[in-house]
């Protein structure tokens, strides 16, 4: 059965077996062994950011594609469900209607970029992509009689997800039952089935010809691979998948502006994660995700703390500032460059088969 669901792509390393287990356990006791507003927002956060991360990796980890217009899916997915539940209510049928708009303009678009831009060299395209996820951004603030513009849209979600419903008068082990909890386990679900669906398509015989593609494209068409084909197809699956996980987002920020989903720092993080996790393993999402929205999350407490800590030594203590948390952001990432060239997953794996060897 574990077989059958991994697609035959185990961890082929015992200690990143043993973290995955622990960061799935981790995710989905969240709520009860970190109870909080923060951690709460901080594991969502993490569920969201998995699926857009695996969805990338498709495209650049497999497939060899560069793409910046990544984000414009992700917002897509997180304004169909904006828009939807704005203008039909607080309804299961509005999510479902925006969702399903969603995905189709997230279709449409990402088959027209592919056909159009996919035939040319890596980095014409990667500039082409850019310009469309600028241009579409400008449009979302610009057209603020469906968007908001630049103030976004706040909405409501159906009762049974909302903060005010209750499943139990009582707490169950100090965690209130209520509509928020069963939000973060709708996305925990979500998170799960998108990522062993794209586990199932990386080990299929299509994610063979893409990585295929990725190692030597003209060998691929010489065998007879039609790559523009595959590579307009995986650029299509990957925006639909991205365009999921932009509406997990909505679904639970609860709101939807510019800046939440288009912006161009969303893309950079995006890249930072799969760097970190490790390209073309799809588990590397994973790993990535949790360790860079973690450092991303708490490493001003941490720095905070430490100041306090220094205070003795004032040239220290200025290090340590809360203020230049984005520098030491910016030197753990080199230091896991540095130590993990090709990500946390491929240094794991590469030193279990080396111990086997």
């Amino acid at each position: 059965m574990l077989k059958r669901l991994l697609s035959n792509d185990f961890p082929r390393s015992r200690v990143l077996a043993v973290v995955l287990l622990v960061l799935l356990l981790g995710l989905a006791f969240a709520p009860f062994i970190f109870p909080g507003v923060k951690a709460l927002n901080v594991a969502a956060k993490i569920l969201v950011f998995v699926v857009l991360v695996a969805s990338f990796d498709l495209l650049l980890g497999y497939t060899g594609i560069v793409s910046f217009a990544h984000t414009m899916f992700f917002g897509i997915g997180a304004y169909g469900i904006a828009v939807a539940s704005t203008r039909l209510g607080a309804t299961w049928e509005a999510l479902v209607a925006g969702l399903a708009g969603a995905l189709a303009l997230s279709f449409a678009l990402a088959l027209v970029v592919g056909l159009f831009s996919l035939r040319v060299k890596a980095i014409f395209f990667a500039m082409i992509t850019l310009a469309v996820a600028s241009a579409f951004q400008t449009l979302a603030s610009q057209l603020s009689d469906i968007t908001g513009g630049e103030d976004g849209l706040t909405f409501k979600v159906p009762e049974l997800l909302s903060p005010s419903f209750e499943l139990m008068e009582t707490p169950f082990l100090g965690v209130a039952l209520d509509g928020r909890l069963l939000c973060y386990y709708l996305l925990f679900a979500a998170a799960t089935l998108l990522l062993l669906a794209l586990l199932r398509i990386v080990n299929s015989p299509f994610g063979r010809v893409l990585q295929a593609i990725r190692e030597n494209e003209f060998r691929a068409e010489a065998i007879g691979y039609r790559v523009v084909v595959y590579r307009t197809t995986s650029s299509v699956l990957s925006a639909l998948f991205a365009c999921a996980s932009g509406a997990m987002l909505a679904l639970w920020l609860r709101y939807n502006g510019p800046d939440t989903s288009l912006s161009f720092e969303i893309m950079m993080d995006v890249l930072l994660i799969v760097v970190i996790g490790g390209m073309g393993t799809i588990y590397g999402a994973a790993v990535g995700a949790v360790l860079f929205v973690v450092a991303q999350s708490y490493l001003q407490d941490l720095l905070r703390l430490g100041s306090e800590a220094a205070a003795g030594w004032p040239w220290l203590a200025a290090l340590l500032s809360p203020d230049r948390w984005l520098l030491w952001l910016g030197l753990l990432f080199v230091l896991s460059v540095y130590y993990f060239p090709t990500g946390v997953v491929g240094r794991l794996r590469a030193s279990s088969a080396g111990g086997k060897s």
